[in-house]
């Protein structure tokens, strides 16, 4: 069956909500902080010379750059289609390049031609280096777009905070060009030490920040959920983390040929406005903000939040439906979403937060929810007692409903 005949048999099946399979990423400079319910036997489950599986992407179309051993569909989301006892898995990407607008919405189709964002867990036991993803005008250069992120700590994931639950941003207010050339200078010297040109803010779990493209960052180690543009272009500015020595082709990383070498080209890759920012964290730090007063949405049964919305190119949501609830919620964007805790049912689906998953395996904790559906309303419903349902949704560039 072509990939247009299971996409749109999908499609109706779901009544316009598709069901995604497990979309695991390692990494070979992060050691897993385990805490993203993998099997403890299956966080190498690609060989120690690929690296730790530290990152689970979610509603991506966007293949995750990781070297030459990278696997063809790495990084991809495929959305699981069963019927009269046969399952069947096709990529995300495919079924968007066939239903267009009919799943993203015609107005995200006809700007990108594709579903522009996705998110991911990123989850490492330690602090990763100081590094930077490209505004557009340098990514375009190597054919790919910039990449603005933006960073939530849910409570679900985060039983503890691993090793350095603090996240360095930017640039301390005064440094000079010149004092980071020198650090790039350094890089192949041993510790840069470009970290201490910065500053370090603690993670508070139940909150998150906005991070733009051509920002420094080093992500401390708090499990994190991830919105950003359908994008996996960075550099990294750091050379030794913990323990962990950067390869110098990273710091190279997404270079065009003819600047290879060039430190006057890692240090035009910065924003240096946002970098230097002195009030970095009132610009950048997100607490939640209701969707709607919280005692009016109680008082139907559940409680949204924006916890990423600061933005324009992405946005995401935390729904919370309260034991023994039955909501029908409305959007006007298309979305993904990941069942963070509870159990019950969306529209025509089961869903279910597992406790543990093996590598391979399916499950019913996500899914692509189409504008129309979107539009229409998703009727969830929490059977339990005691249990509330936690969901996170991302959304796609330029949110009709994001006003705040």
């Amino acid at each position: 069956m072509s990939v247009a005949s299971l996409a749109a048999k999908a499609m109706e099946q779901g009544k316009g909500i598709v069901r995604l399979a497990p979309n695991w990423v390692p990494r070979s400079f992060c050691v897993p902080g385990r805490r993203i319910k993998l099997h403890p036997d299956d966080y190498y489950a690609l060989g120690g010379e690929r690296g730790g599986i530290d990152e689970r992407w979610f509603s991506s179309t966007t293949p995750a750059d990781n070297g030459p051993l990278t696997a063809p569909d790495e990084g991809l989301s495929f959305i699981v289609f069963e019927e009269g006892g046969k399952t069947e898995k096709f990529l995300l990407r495919d079924a968007v390049a066939e239903l267009k607008g009919q799943i993203i919405g015609s107005r995200l189709w006809d700007k990108y031609q594709r579903w522009p964002m996705y998110s991911k867990f990123f989850d490492n036991k330690g602090a990763l280096p100081h590094h930077i993803h490209h505004r557009d005008e340098h990514a375009n250069l190597t054919g790919q777009m910039g990449k603005p992120e933006a960073y939530y700590f849910p409570p679900q994931a985060n039983n503890y905070g691993a090793d350095f639950p603090y996240t360095f941003f930017g640039l301390a207010p005064g440094t000079t060009r010149e004092q980071v050339r020198q650090c790039l200078m350094d890089f192949i010297k041993g510790d840069n030490k470009i970290t201490n040109l910065s500053r370090a803010f603690r993670l508070e779990v139940g909150t998150g920040w906005d991070v733009p493209p051509g920002v420094l960052h080093a992500p401390g180690s708090l499990c994190t959920y991830e919105p950003q543009m359908a994008s996996d272009v960075f550099a990294m500015y750091q050379s030794i983390t913990g323990d962990t020595v950067v390869p110098k082709e990273l710091l190279w990383k997404d270079t065009p040929k003819d600047r290879m070498g060039d430190m006057d080209w890692l240090l035009d890759v910065i924003d240096w406005d946002l970098n230097l920012d002195p009030n970095f964290k009132d610009n950048r730090f997100m607490r939640p903000e209701p969707v709607e007063p919280v005692e009016q949405m109680k008082s139907r049964g559940y409680i949204e939040n924006w916890i990423c919305y600061k933005s324009t190119a992405f946005s995401a949501k935390e729904l919370t439906v309260l034991p023994g609830a039955a909501v029908t919620i409305s959007d006007a964007a298309a979305y993904g979403m990941i069942l963070m805790q509870g159990h019950g049912t969306m529209g025509v689906w089961d869903i279910e937060t597992p406790a543990l998953i093996r590598y391979g395996q399916l499950s019913h904790d996500e899914y692509f929810v189409s504008e129309e559906a979107a539009k229409t309303g998703v009727k969830i419903v929490n059977p339990s007692k005691t249990d509330p349902i936690v969901m996170l949704k991302h959304f796609g560039a330029g949110n009709p409903d994001l006003k705040l």
